[in-house]
């Protein structure tokens, strides 16, 4: 290329890269104004700062103008994965040819995300940070492979801080029609069994923690191995977020200080009830084991 056509490539080239840096805060600006009553709203019922959906809306669908963002709703490249019975459409993304949820509305596709950080344990621990530390749930998001981008948590906080989104965090939500519960899942803990769990308050069931959490009244049932004629649970009652572990993470046996049944200390301990029982040969779930007895965990 001669010195005379270099330069001239060069010189449009400016102008095309200084167009589109003029046009990409307005864009930015627009997608702001646009999303940021969805993103505190969902911010009172999960419990996710609003600045880190926002900007992760924006980062994953490229302020809306993204292919998947125009044609499926899906404003933060949510894969399919098998728990998904909505449509779908595919895309080339780290694999050729991959899954990825439609929405009918955008809106839609923020109250899933919100969901799915909500009821996938891999995300649990960002759930106990402070709800205003963006940069810890940015660095949290990177950790637990919400994306495969070395720099996804520096360019959510650069997107964060230049608009200062931030200051959403403090907001309540302005869509509401009736005031929103607090989540619960500010509330939560973390078994030394690494399983997140609330303690149930007095009069508490397992259907009101599954408003208060979003967590769906079938999986508690399951993470807590629900039998049928219970649902109101014993004030300090343990209910576990998430699956219960097959084995103990840190104790090979305990021995009973009291009597009580397999049942309740798989629900104590955090285990599920089937390996603890073919473990420790014990043929129901539900007679009581005396005080002494040495039980396996794992």
């Amino acid at each position: 290329m001669s010195l005379k056509r270099l330069f001239v490539f060069a010189f449009y080239s400016l102008i095309f890269i200084n167009a589109s840096l003029a046009s990409e805060p307005s864009k930015k600006a627009l997608y702001i104004e646009q999303y940021t009553s969805v993103a505190v709203e969902q911010m009172n019922l999960y419990g996710i700062p609003a600045s880190i959906t926002l900007a992760q809306g924006m980062l994953e669908s490229g302020y809306g103008e993204s292919a998947l963002a125009k044609s499926s709703n899906n404003h933060f490249g949510i894969k399919c994965h098998a728990d998904w019975t909505g449509e779908k459409t595919y895309a080339n993304d780290d694999k050729p040819n991959e899954c990825f949820r439609v929405y009918s509305t955008v809106n839609e596709s923020y109250e899933d995300h919100s969901k799915f950080l909500v009821n996938n344990k891999r995300y649990a621990s960002l759930f106990l940070l402070d709800p205003k530390d963006y940069k810890g749930w940015a660095e949290g998001l990177k950790a637990a492979g919400y994306a495969t981008s070395p720099t996804y948590a520096t360019l959510l906080i650069s997107l964060i801080e230049e608009s200062l989104l931030q200051q959403l965090d403090s907001r309540t939500s302005v869509l509401a029609s009736s005031p929103v519960t607090v989540n619960l899942l500010f509330q939560a803990k973390i078994h030394e069994n690494k399983v997140r769990y609330v303690t149930a308050e007095k009069g508490d069931t397992y259907y009101k923690i599954s408003k208060r959490t979003g967590i769906t009244l079938r999986q508690l049932h399951r993470y807590n191995e629900h039998f049928s004629k219970k649902d109101l649970l014993k004030e300090g009652e343990k209910v576990y977020l998430d699956p219960r572990r097959s084995r103990a993470k840190h104790k090979k046996t305990i021995t009973l200080k009291s009597a009580t049944t397999a049942r309740a200390l798989a629900q104590e301990e955090a285990v599920k009830l089937k390996p603890l029982l073919r473990r420790n040969h014990i043929a129901s779930a539900d007679d009581m084991l005396p005080k002494g007895t040495v039980v396996r965990l794992r």
